[in-house]
């Protein structure tokens, strides 16, 4: 387990000496947290520490090596604000190596994050002052995430170890865009029924290049109306460290039970978490599944605890809690899985249906081509 440690010291001191050292805006990529998988967001997103298909590319990719097929393919649709948000999710995983003792799987992962059909009033009002609807259109601002996964199994006993490489395309309309590029690392240990997890997102501070694209005419329009042009910048996101331990229990050979607690660490400033320590903030959450037969799986989280001062009394504190819920079938190749869940918000108007789907590809035999 001194891996775990050294590799969380390490982690720590370089993300607070680095905001000794920089501004860095709070939620910076933010949507690359909200999570994949219905199971995951219907256990409360508490995974990092039992998740082992190919899921495992976003939450924890030393996962990957326990994929139980040579090949699965993932997709999840989401929405939120009546649908004005569209959250979208594909993912493929494939094991490159079969040796016990040499396992390896490669995974790829694609998000987008988008608002479509933004109109577009730059030009809503004539130089004449008269108002003109047919000079309103529309725009979209999106972002995008492509993830590149690699896990391999160590020659230590039950340590398998994972690794992102990231690449983030942020879009507003015509007016601005940003490239960014991040590294995340993983491990997961096994030990008898427990299994452990950390995962180290934006290890290598992840980095948003700005760059805004504004007409004369629409700089002039910003200034008319008292806001802020926009200017080229960076945007640094630091790292956030997730600790997960996990129970795995076969009560008989068609019942088991998951449950798993996380602690989501990080590192950009002050946040509404049950726990806070200088620079570092701690939000736990915690999730369990139960499983019958390998075909119904029943699932239960609760995420987003959230300590802020009361508005009536600032004096006192008041808590707030997300509770998650979930079911999934497992049909043959395919895995359906349903949740209902809060993006992050501890509001109800929020809530939504998310709905995933997970197919399983075996190995064709050459024998049976022949046949």
């Amino acid at each position: 387990m001194s891996f775990y440690y050294r590799t969380l010291i390490l982690i720590i001191c370089s993300a607070i000496a680095f905001q000794l050292t920089a501004q860095t805006p709070k939620y910076s990529n933010e949507f690359l947290t909200i999570g994949v998988s219905a199971r995951a967001h219907g256990m409360g997103n508490a995974v990092v520490a039992n998740v082992s298909d190919v899921h495992a590319g976003f939450w924890n990719p030393a996962g990957l090596t326990e994929l139980n097929k040579p090949f699965q393919v993932s997709a999840m649709h989401a929405e939120w604000f009546a649908g004005i948000a569209k959250y979208d999710y594909l993912g493929i995983a494939k094991k490159i190596n079969a040796d016990p003792k040499k396992e390896s799987t490669f995974g790829f992962s694609l998000i987008r994050l988008g608002i479509d059909n933004i109109p577009n009033t730059f030009y809503l009002v004539s130089p004449d002052g008269s108002i003109n609807y047919d000079n309103v259109s529309e725009f979209s601002a999106a972002d995008y995430a492509l993830i590149f996964s690699y896990a391999q199994k160590l020659p230590v006993t039950n340590l398998s170890v994972g690794g992102n490489a990231k690449i983030i395309r942020r879009v507003i309309g015509t007016f601005g865009n940003s490239w960014g590029f991040g590294i995340d690392l993983g491990s997961q240990y096994k030990l008898g029924d427990f299994r452990f997890g950390l995962m180290a997102r934006d290890i290598s501070f992840t980095f948003n290049g700005w760059k805004f694209n504004l007409t004369d005419d629409e700089k002039d329009v910003f200034l008319r109306t008292g806001n802020e042009i926009p200017t080229s910048t960076l945007e640094i996101t630091t790292p956030r460290i997730i600790l997960g331990a996990a129970w795995v229990k076969q009560f008989t050979p068609k019942i088991s039970l998951v449950t798993e607690v996380d602690l989501d660490f990080t590192t950009d400033g002050q946040r509404n978490v049950l726990l806070s320590a200088g620079p570092m903030q701690v939000d736990p959450h915690l999730g369990f599944e139960a499983r019958y037969s390998d075909f119904l799986f029943l699932r239960g989280g609760i995420s987003n605890i959230q300590k802020a001062r009361d508005d009536v009394n600032p004096d006192n504190f008041i808590y707030t809690l997300q509770p998650n819920l979930g079911i999934g079938f497992h049909l043959g190749k395919f895995t359906i899985d349903y949740a209902f869940t809060d993006i992050g918000n501890v509001s109800q108007v929020l809530y939504s249906h998310i709905f995933s789907v997970k197919i399983d590809f075996e190995k064709r035999d050459p024998i049976d081509d022949l046949n």
